[in-house]
């Protein structure tokens, strides 16, 4: 059964989508079977593994309306060893009709479940709002990826983010977890990003990864390529970074198994 995990930030530019993208490359090339979840309408996650957004067939916008079987709306991209669920702009118009729907907080949930049993991870890419799409997510995941820039702005919109997973398990999710939090853009000859850094280790020692990743330009380049960093260029900083948290991630879910 697959560990369902979402990645989520409110704040934006944090290196979410680029996070989310990559872990679920990387996590496949250990031989795990991954399936990426685009739930932005943006669709960046998407268009990321080298899915055209503009001419798939399926959406996440049809499995929330429960208008298709998921399993008819995951891709396998070509160069890719993870699946996806895509998303595009159609999305955008789910969260209206969710909000009129019965059950509209667990669609997401209803429908990862008759795919559990096909992976090991699923990692959800969620929009950089609270709105019910990631409200979806949030039901729907065992857990949360916190990535975030060591940056003074970004310790305020955790402080937020923990907020809202309190009230998410309080109400609709009480078995949602902090997965952890994931240092991004890490630029060890900064300051500022060095006192972050220890504030986070002060505060959040047991939920910080050990794994850091480094701001790279080979991460920069390889969406518009449409490939993760680890099939653009495998040995970049960038790759080998992803790389290592998709071990320290998979390490930590066989202990606990």
């Amino acid at each position: 059964m697959a560990k369902i995990i979402a990645v989520a930030n409110q704040k934006g530019g944090v290196g979410k989508t680029t996070t989310s993208i990559n872990l679920a490359a990387s996590m496949a090339e250990l031989g795990r079977r991954v399936l990426l979840i685009d739930m932005d309408p943006q669709g960046n996650a998407t268009m990321g593994c080298g899915v055209d957004k503009k001419n798939v067939e399926l959406s996440c916008y049809d499995v929330l309306l429960d208008d298709c079987d998921p399993v008819s709306a995951v891709v396998s991209p070509d160069k890719l060893k993870n699946d996806v669920l895509p998303s595009n702009m159609d999305l955008a118009g789910a969260e209206v009709h969710l909000l009129e729907a019965d059950h509209r907080e667990t669609r997401l949930k209803t429908a990862l479940a008759k795919l559990v049993d096909d992976y090991d991870y699923m990692f959800i890419d969620c929009p950089p709002s609270m709105n019910m799409l990631t409200i979806n997510a949030l039901v729907a995941s065992d857990s949360v990826l916190v990535p975030m820039q060591c940056e003074y702005f970004s310790l305020e919109g955790l402080s937020s983010l923990m907020d809202t997973l309190k009230q998410v398990r309080a109400s609709v999710n009480k078995q949602l977890s902090l997965e952890g939090l994931l240092r991004t853009m890490f630029d060890g000859r900064s300051r500022l990003t060095r006192d972050v850094s220890e504030q986070l280790t002060t505060h959040f020692s047991d939920r910080l990864f050990t794994t850091v990743i480094p701001r790279n330009i080979r991460l920069a380049e390889a969406p518009s390529f449409g490939l993760p960093a680890i099939i653009y260029d495998k040995s970049s900083r960038g790759a080998i970074a992803y790389m290592e948290l998709a071990r320290e991630l998979d390490k930590k879910y066989n202990q606990e198994s």
